[in-house]
């Protein structure tokens, strides 16, 4: 049986207020083990504290080049999706010039390219010129969202999982513009290079 959106989105049980629930990382890390179909992100920041933290970013600093490790768990997990016929994608907004991490993370994308993810990318000014929100989360299976909260020092707060339709029909549409003004990363690293 299909139900209309508009019977479910206006009709549907809502509670009167949005329902959060906040997961711990080891609740949101099953997550990509157990979506059946996609798991797709948009991320805004212009740099994380995680990336700053890892030892493959003072490489990158030093030598230009991230270093990769085939048996990191999310490599494996991700390989594992992607060959089972799931998609998993991401677009990053990215700074003109871009800051250092985001060019730490353009270079590491072409890890996770190798290894099934689609990893494109957005100017930011591009993003703000089509009104695209400044929030980071993962949307899966266009049903279930979860929105990353950071702090100033971009250190991740907490997780908060969306369930509630409308809102998770909310961030698939912006899914949807962000991947219709988004370009692969390889082309968008050769605009990287052409602007130095």
């Amino acid at each position: 049986m299909t139900v209309p959106r508009e019977l479910l989105v206006n009709r549907g049980p809502k509670e009167l207020e949005r329902v959060t629930e906040r997961v711990d990382r080891a609740t949101f890390r099953r997550l990509f083990e157990t979506f059946e179909h996609t798991a797709w992100r948009l991320e805004t920041r212009r740099g994380y504290a995680s990336d700053r933290q890892d030892p493959d970013f003072q490489t990158f600093l030093a030598t230009g080049s991230s270093p990769c490790d085939p048996d990191e768990p999310w490599f494996v997990n991700i390989r594992a999706q992607t060959d089972a016929g799931k998609t998993v994608g991401r677009v990053r907004i990215a700074d003109d010039p871009p800051t250092e991490e985001q060019l730490f993370l353009l270079d590491y994308a072409r890890h996770n390219a190798a290894f099934g993810e689609d990893i494109r990318y957005l100017w930011r000014e591009d993003a703000a010129r089509a009104g695209l929100p400044a929030e980071d989360f993962w949307i899966f299976d266009s049903r279930l969202v979860a929105l990353l909260r950071f702090d100033d020092a971009d250190n991740l707060l907490d997780i908060e999982l969306i369930t509630e339709p409308a809102e998770v029909v909310r961030y698939a549409v912006v899914r949807d513009a962000v991947m219709h003004h988004a370009v692969p990363r390889d082309r968008f690293a050769a605009q990287v290079v052409t602007a130095e």
